[in-house]
């Protein structure tokens, strides 16, 4: 008997996912097929990661290229795909120096340990998050997180590490002392409901680092690589972060992860004092030069325009149900639904439609197209959120 891949799944793998009824053929572009040949419109792009789309046919050609040459030797030799790779992120950043990793969770970790070295060098040992953001699933990560889900019956946590609320000035001023080391955050979260940090809330940020001198840790994961408009979304801010952790989005759809920051920073990190086997792998930096180069090629510009369009659909939409949506939030590809009913609802209905999205933060349906996503299929997106939302009304949905 021939058993489909969701029986198979559920025989030998843990289950710890929410997996989508969906088995997959292939992909190209803003499209997923199944086994089946139905079509589905993705509006999720990897979680963010596929920022040039699926299979996009630079990526697949360096790829296969890279492989006839070699797919790993090792952090031991001198390569140039993670070198040109370096170079274009540093060009592009204005920063001096990067390290590579698999994860953004891994790149989060590695920019604790650094801001550690840092902070024990000036005796400074607290480090600071806020509620609501997403920094990955190792101890350290968690350790800045307030998510009850990935934390309870997990602990203990690392040591003197705080979370606290988020765009809370009074709070922010009463927790920072001369013993922070560095406050780390998404200045737009992404779990945390498509949130972005208020200016008022930044500025006494600046202020605080400028009385108490600490390190400020920009977690650019999800809203970074042009998600946004821009290479990352701070730069709205008008600040300079001393971290940046980058992933998703800069692999163009292979694992890879960065730390991005001063030369004054990475010279804390000794030969041998950090590192990682398989991070800046040929294959996926191969990948990353191709999008560090299609992003100043049109495809940022693209995310900034569409981003546009895109939030002006949803709006009109949520003034044709104000009862049912209450408010459009985010920034270029980044844009968040705020529903009054929990949005894994809205989820399961655009999915009957033949769209992927994504159900975040109880009541917030996150949008997360491919940089590369068109007008004609924004507008097949928004058909679907408004033929979604009328047959959720049909059905009774509640007000909340």
């Amino acid at each position: 008997m021939n058993h489909s891949l969701i029986e198979r799944e559920h025989e030998v793998m843990f289950q710890n996912y929410r997996r989508l009824p969906i088995e997959i053929s292939n992909a190209i572009g803003s499209e997923i097929f199944d086994i089946s040949g139905k079509r589905y419109l993705d509006f999720l792009s990897g979680i963010a990661v596929n920022a040039l789309g699926h299979s996009h046919p630079r990526i697949i050609k360096v790829i296969q290229e890279q492989a006839e040459r070699y797919l790993h030797v090792s952090n031991f030799f001198y390569q140039e795909p993670q070198i040109k790779l370096s170079e274009l992120i540093s060009q592009k950043s204005g920063y001096d120096r990067v390290y590579f990793s698999n994860s953004g969770a891994e790149s989060f970790e590695g920019a604790i340990k650094l801001a550690r070295l840092w902070g024990n060098e000036h005796g400074k040992h607290q480090m600071i998050a806020f509620e609501g953001g997403f920094h990955g699933r190792t101890y350290g990560a968690l350790s800045l997180m307030n998510k009850p889900l990935y934390k309870d019956g997990m602990g203990p946590f690392l040591p003197q590490m705080s979370v606290i609320p988020f765009n809370d000035v009074n709070a922010l001023r009463s927790a920072v002392n001369k013993n922070t080391c560095a406050i780390a955050l998404e200045f737009l979260q992404g779990e945390g409901g498509i949130t972005h940090a208020d200016p008022a809330f930044v500025t006494e940020l600046m202020n605080l680092k400028d009385t108490f001198n600490f390190l400020i840790i920009a977690d650019e994961v999800q809203s970074g690589i042009g998600r946004t408009g821009s290479l990352f979304f701070f730069e709205k801010y008008l600040i300079k972060p001393d971290i940046i952790v980058i992933a998703k989005g800069i692999g163009g759809g292979l694992p890879l992860g960065a730390i991005v920051t001063t030369n004054d920073l990475a010279k804390l990190v000794d030969k041998g004092r950090h590192g990682t086997t398989y991070g800046g792998n040929s294959l996926a930096c191969a990948a990353g030069i191709v999008v560090m180069e299609e992003l100043y090629n049109g495809i940022m510009a693209n995310a900034r325009e569409m981003g546009c369009y895109l939030k002006d659909v949803l709006q009109a939409i949520k003034e044709e149900f104000p009862e049912y949506i209450k408010e459009i939030r985010g920034c270029g590809c980044m844009q968040g639904v705020v529903l009054s009913f929990e949005s894994a609802i809205m989820v399961e209905e655009l999915l009957k439609q033949g769209i992927i999205a994504n159900a975040t933060s109880v009541n917030v349906l996150r949008i997360l197209p491919a940089l590369t996503i068109s007008k004609n299929e924004i507008d097949e997106f928004g058909l679907g959120l408004r033929t979604s939302m009328q047959n959720l009304i049909v059905k009774g949905i509640s007000k909340g």
